[in-house]
């Protein structure tokens, strides 16, 4: 997996590539933690090149929001293979995130 943070819009971008697993969250959660904590509180997750997430990701996913919370805050994803949107609709994620076509989408309404 690939994680490229980018700063776009007065938002962190995260552009990920690649499996997010059981193998691979760690890395994800360690590359979000760390934006966190440098006191990025706009994260996008620019899911366009990932072709699997696991339970393993989508604990990441859930447990971002949990800190992501406060006003002022934003948290979002955009660009989901139809592979990935069916898992996450599936796992009932679809209601709790804000999910867009792109970038671009999502950073217009922040």
């Amino acid at each position: 997996m690939e994680i490229t943070a980018t700063a776009q819009g007065g938002a962190s971008v995260l552009a990920v590539c690649g499996r997010v697993d059981t193998v691979t969250a760690g890395d994800l959660e360690s590359a979000i933690n760390g934006l966190i904590e440098q006191g990025n509180r706009k994260l996008l997750l620019d899911f366009g090149g990932v072709s699997y997430i696991s339970s393993g990701g989508l604990r990441v996913l859930l447990a971002t929001a949990k800190k992501l919370r406060n006003d002022g805050d934003r948290y979002a994803l955009c660009r989901l293979s139809p592979e990935v949107q069916k898992v996450m609709k599936l796992a009932g994620f679809t209601s709790i995130f804000s999910i867009y076509a792109s970038p671009e989408e999502a950073l217009a309404g922040w």
